[in-house]
């Protein structure tokens, strides 16, 4: 059976280290061909938005930006739907490729077998 990663990231710039964690780890994984679902909640919420990975820095991390792009191209980013509304972000106004979902959607990928959740 294959495993795979459901990674909901619920800090941003408020917590960047435990950020940056999510997303190396969802871009690891990726990378050695692990199927990754990557969800923003929380502050995280803000870099379903174009640009705003790229305002993101960390010391000694690589680019959030790239990570996120990393994470686009091979696996799947979910942004949650009530994180969305309460910033007011709607469907039109995110990245291609991020998906707007609430609960339903997250408890049936972390239920699904072989999943693994990880909460940064």
């Amino acid at each position: 059976m294959a495993r795979s990663l459901v990674i909901k990231v619920t800090a941003g710039a408020d917590a960047p280290e435990r950020c940056n964690q999510a997303f190396t780890v969802a871009a690891a994984a990726l990378a050695s061909g692990v199927p990754v679902s990557l969800w923003l909640t929380g502050e995280s919420a803000w870099f379903a938005l174009p640009g705003r990975a790229k305002e993101f820095a960390l010391p000694h991390a690589a680019p959030l930006a790239d990570l996120l792009d990393a994470v686009l191209a091979a696996g799947r980013v979910t942004l949650c739907t009530q994180c969305a509304a309460r910033r007011e972000i709607t469907v039109d106004d995110v990245i291609e490729g991020v998906r707007i979902a609430g609960a339903p959607a997250f408890v049936e990928e972390v239920t699904s077998e072989g999943a693994q959740a990880l909460v940064y």
